[in-house]
């Protein structure tokens, strides 16, 4: 029985410690520092969870009912927080390193209201040369929506699509079509920023996206996760 505990003792701290990981990178923690500690609880956990899985397996040759059911709980814990650190590392690894992403690559919607609060942030909003390319390299289905209804319907729709998703509205012109807003991250805080356009298209109204974020060099594919969403989202 010790040893399933202690597989369980293991796993378990491993995932607490994993989980503060986000927390201390918001009190100061470098992000570095705070994805090595993702990275190595996980392989913590991983490690007890293949010795709980010894464990159980000699528990159930010798019916050791109680402890086989610690160490299946010790087996879930500890794969639980290996998946999430090797997702993380997977992300970071084979997402594009770039932090500023659009639908219109050649004409990107523009920021005005939420300029001042970047004013201390290390991104700029300018956009290099060769991130178009980049973007197509490593998002190729990043596009405009068009859809059938006129700008002022569909900006009512944009707006609730972007307050469906948590976003932070900084304004909203509906006479202009332009919607600005800040998205924070639960986990590790970070603060992206929103610029929606919506322009006249025919009869209906083609709606393009931007998303930058405020400090890293790249995202881990988060903004453009974040405009599929906002997309998805618009075309229910």
């Amino acid at each position: 029985m010790l040893w399933s505990l202690l597989a369980l003792g293991i796993t378990a701290l491993s995932l607490a410690l994993l989980g503060l990981a986000g927390p201390a990178h918001r009190l100061g923690f470098s992000l570095a520092s705070a994805y090595q500690i993702v990275i190595w609880t996980s392989h913590i956990g991983g490690a007890a969870a293949l010795a709980a899985i010894v464990i159980a397996i000699r528990a159930y040759r010798a019916r050791g009912w109680m402890r086989l059911a610690v160490a299946a709980v010790a087996v879930v814990v500890g794969l639980t927080s290996f998946a999430i650190g090797f997702d993380t590392q997977r992300r970071r690894e084979h997402s594009p390193s770039i932090h500023d992403i659009t639908t219109d690559l050649d004409n990107p919607p523009t920021f005005t209201a939420v300029i001042s609060r970047r004013a201390d942030a290390p991104n700029r909003l300018d956009r290099s040369p060769g991130l178009a390319e980049l973007q197509r390299q490593g998002y190729p289905d990043l596009a405009p929506v068009t859809v059938q209804s006129r700008p002022d319907q569909t900006f009512d729709r944009a707006l609730a699509a972007a307050q469906s998703l948590g976003w932070e509205i900084i304004t909203a012109d509906k006479s202009s079509g332009r919607i600005e807003a800040t998205d924070t991250t639960r986990w590790f805080g970070f603060v992206d920023d929103v610029a929606v356009r919506l322009t006249a298209w025919g009869t209906g109204t083609r709606i393009d996206v931007r998303s930058v974020s405020r400090t890293g060099v790249g995202d881990a594919g988060r903004n453009a996760a974040r405009i599929r969403r906002f997309l998805n989202e618009l075309q229910k």
